[in-house]
């Protein structure tokens, strides 16, 4: 792992501390319910200290997992960081290794960053215009949940377009997450 001069300050600093300090509170995709609906919890973590920290908890099956978007998550950043859960703490998006690994400058991947927000706010846009305002619920459960409405043939057209247009979105958004950030 590299060494280098921190930009603001005269101490070293990793490359790995230095593309998460850039890339992470730009970006923020793991935390807003856009890459994952939920969180498992891993050995070892807190339970009683994430709750009392604001994470709230539910059962999926024999796990413990917390919803996303994730209350810790404020402008962009964790409020939990430090004490943040096991599977939060080792997850790197394929963009954060590409820059860590320096196959990748931290310029383009904020570029990567800014278009897949800039998708994921055209689904979110269209899912709100369909009707599911519900903010506290991951992206892809408020797609479905959409999705799953019967069409009404006799309805309003630009409705039935804006479904096929959220489809393409999603398609679009699917992609880039794939591509991105998932690899």
């Amino acid at each position: 792992m590299s060494i280098r001069a921190h930009p603001w300050f005269n101490f070293p600093v990793t490359l790995n501390e230095e593309a998460i300090s850039k890339l992470c509170p730009a970006c923020g995709l793991c935390c807003n319910g856009v890459l994952f609906g939920d969180v498992e919890l891993q050995r070892g973590d807190d339970v009683k200290l994430l709750g009392k920290l604001g994470v709230e908890f539910f059962r999926k099956g024999r796990k413990t997992a917390f919803s996303q978007p994730c209350a810790c998550l404020v402008n962009g950043l964790c409020r939990i960081y430090e004490d943040r859960p096991n599977r939060c703490a080792t997850f790197d998006c394929g963009l954060l290794k590409r820059v860590q690994s320096e196959k990748m400058m931290p310029a383009a991947a904020l570029k990567k960053i800014a278009d897949a927000k800039r998708r994921a706010a055209e689904v979110l846009k269209l899912v709100r215009q369909l009707g599911n305002t519900d903010e506290s619920l991951p992206l892809n459960q408020r797609y479905a949940a959409v999705i799953a409405e019967p069409i009404d043939m006799s309805a309003d057209e630009a409705d039935i377009e804006r479904r096929g247009e959220l489809m393409m979105a999603v398609s679009r958004l699917v992609e880039s997450l794939e591509r991105d950030f998932l690899t």
